[in-house]
């Protein structure tokens, strides 16, 4: 008897099962997956356009300067903490909450340094807050020209 060796197919993986499994995976998370949308504030820097008032009987002027320290009424603060400038609001204003503040800060200044000088006017318990503007050299530009 003679025995014919089979010949045997080469031996093969079915990928079949693999592509369902990853499909539904796919599905998985494209089904429990959240997709948030960030919101985001646009800031619009005020420029001024009015003229400046000449005087002001009482105010309080805080200068933020380019290395974040402060000036309160063009004294210079010994350093650039909340405690400190409170200290200098409490006795420049003797008291009085309703005077006007002012804040003029460098362009260069720290978004913090400013954000600590209207923190620590909100903490004194002063509710007039303003901040001080350039006239935007577009508008003088056009100012000339007429």
């Amino acid at each position: 008897m003679k025995f014919k060796r089979r010949i045997q197919d080469e031996p093969s993986i079915n990928l079949t099962p693999l592509i369902d499994v990853v499909f539904l995976l796919l599905i998985f998370f494209m089904v429990t997956t959240t997709f948030t949308r960030e919101t985001r504030l646009q800031v619009n820097l005020p420029e001024a356009e009015a003229e400046t008032l000449s005087t002001q009987s009482e105010r309080l002027e805080i200068v933020v300067s380019r290395d974040g320290s402060f000036a309160l009424n063009g004294q210079t603060l010994v350093n650039g903490r909340v405690e400190t400038l409170l200290r200098g609001l409490a006795l420049e204003s003797d008291g009085n909450l309703d005077l006007p503040v002012i804040i003029v800060a460098d362009s260069q200044a720290s978004h913090q340094s400013v954000v600590t000088a209207m923190d620590a006017i909100g903490q004194a318990g002063f509710a007039r807050l303003s901040i001080a503007t350039q006239r935007s050299e577009q508008s003088g530009a056009q100012d000339t020209d007429n």
